[in-house]
């Protein structure tokens, strides 16, 4: 399990087991764990999985979990994604382009984070263009196999 996936299951452990009411006391809770994040790098895993804020009403608001059938849709919504965006894909080694259409690069990152292919290790989009980044054991061919399997109907 990679150090992003174990985070993430440390920060849904702990929203689901303690009221947690702000970014700092999670960034607290997850370095008394051993992890070392920024507030950036978690709004970033808050909004991936898909984190809201409940009212405890005059006492504040407190991190929730969606309930699992949005995370099913959430699954559903990223393949969607792709599938609107996505156009082309292209490797140079370990690092690809992906090209979207105009305005997706965006969603279309967010939704193989989201994913959580074990081929990519991360994603930075810019507006119709995708870098992507494979891990060290994956090659280009492992890529494109898991997404035409994880996104049916999906054409190059």
């Amino acid at each position: 399990m990679g150090d992003r996936t174990k985070r993430l299951s440390a920060i849904e452990r702990i929203i689901g087991t303690e009221r947690v009411r702000s970014q700092e006391e999670l960034l607290r809770l997850l370095e008394q764990e051993g992890f070392s994040v920024t507030q950036a790098t978690l709004s970033r895993d808050l909004k991936l999985l898909k984190v809201g804020k409940v009212s405890e009403g005059e006492s504040g608001y407190y991190y929730t979990l969606p309930p699992e059938a949005d995370s099913r849709d959430g699954e559903r919504n990223y393949i969607q994604d792709i599938r609107r965006g996505y156009m082309t894909v292209q490797f140079n080694g370990n690092v690809g382009i992906l090209r979207t259409i105009s305005g997706h690069a965006d969603s279309v990152a967010l939704a193989i984070d989201g994913l959580e292919f074990e081929e990519v290790l991360g994603t930075v989009a810019g507006d119709d263009t995708i870098i992507i980044v494979l891990a060290p054991s994956a090659t280009p061919e492992d890529f494109r196999e898991t997404i035409r399997r994880r996104v049916p109907g999906l054409e190059e």
